[in-house]
């Protein structure tokens, strides 16, 4: 059963995970590889605030929800850029940072993109015997 891309998105969501293999489907076409950019820096205000804060210790809170963001926005550009290529999911997914400048990094999600089909049908899996 062929699955066109815009069925894909409209019955489900991408599938994202480190894994090579999603258990219960099987692979029927291997897209490429994927990935998702995001370049991020903290306003002056934030890297003084995160300055004073290392001189005392503990966690930086500004630069962990700008981490966060970041990552999220990343996995969010390699799903829009997957769901382009026709996939339905994202296999061996990971992630890379880069240091560009004293205040700007360079975030990327990349992976396998896939299109994959159920075994079984979702009703079908809970059913026995």
């Amino acid at each position: 059963m062929a699955t066109s891309p815009q069925d894909i998105t409209r019955s489900q969501s991408m599938i994202v995970t480190t894994t090579e293999n999603i258990p219960g489907t099987r692979v029927t076409r291997t897209v490429g590889h994927v990935f998702g950019l995001t370049v991020r820096s903290r306003s002056l205000g934030g890297n003084l605030a995160a300055f004073f804060k290392s001189l005392v210790g503990g966690e930086i809170r500004s630069y962990v929800k700008l981490n966060e963001d970041a990552r999220r926005q990343a996995i969010d550009r390699m799903v829009e850029n997957a769901v382009a290529m026709g996939a339905n999911a994202v296999c061996m997914m990971r992630f890379d940072s880069t240091e560009m400048a004293r205040s700007m990094t360079e975030i990327v999600a990349y992976g396998t993109a896939k299109v994959i089909e159920w075994d079984a049908a979702p009703a079908d899996l809970g059913a026995t015997g």
